[in-house]
């Protein structure tokens, strides 16, 4: 896997309370699809989102399992880097 599609899966910090693991964006990008819905349990390393940036997909995958506590972007949305794309909540 390229660096540059392994930077853009990368979790950073907890949410709201610690309970959570945020998955946020890493580079500039825009939003192919969205793989997830609040409520939906997923495994670790399911792909949450799919970015494109520079003509090249970006798969975002989870950290850890969990439950999705809330899908914050939409297809079609503009991404800056440290934006929130999905929280997930501990199982």
């Amino acid at each position: 896997m390229s660096e540059l599609a392994s930077a853009a899966r990368t979790e950073r910090g907890e949410g709201p309370g610690g309970s959570g693991l945020r998955a946020e964006a890493d580079l500039v990008a825009r939003v192919l699809e969205v793989r997830v819905v609040a409520g939906q349990r997923v495994a670790e390393g399911e792909e949450l989102v799919l970015l494109e940036s520079m003509k090249m997909e970006i798969p975002v995958l989870a950290g850890r399992a969990g439950s999705v506590a809330e899908v914050a972007v939409a297809v079609g949305a503009a991404v800056q880097p440290g934006d929130l794309l999905v929280l997930l909540s501990a199982d």
